[in-house]
């Protein structure tokens, strides 16, 4: 790699976007009003099987926290302490497992 390749970083605001230009706003009228059986797709290279087969549903889901302050009974909060650090995160993997299965 060149040692004289500079990188350019670049940040977009999604709240202050530039406005579209006139040639901007009509190519996407154009594309809105394409039907999709019209729509080339040959320069998008062909999903396979093996490209599937690793793929991870929510790999990067991350649920939102929210502190709570809830009772819970002194022999089930020992229980989950005596495992050592993390209960709390062995409490919220066991409130999420009955949930799914309750759904």
């Amino acid at each position: 790699m060149d040692k004289q390749t500079k990188t350019v970083k670049f940040s977009l605001d999604a709240s202050n976007l530039p406005a579209l230009t006139a040639k901007q706003e009509e190519e996407l009228k154009i594309l809105a009003a394409m039907p999709d059986e019209e729509i080339d797709f040959s320069d998008i290279p062909e999903t396979t099987e093996a490209m599937w087969k690793n793929a991870v549903v929510g790999k990067f889901y991350r649920p939102i926290k929210k502190q709570v302050t809830v009772r819970i009974d002194a022999d089930i909060l020992a229980w989950l302490q005596s495992s050592g650090a993390g209960y709390q995160t062995r409490l919220n993997q066991l409130l999420r497992e009955a949930m799914q299965q309750a759904a």
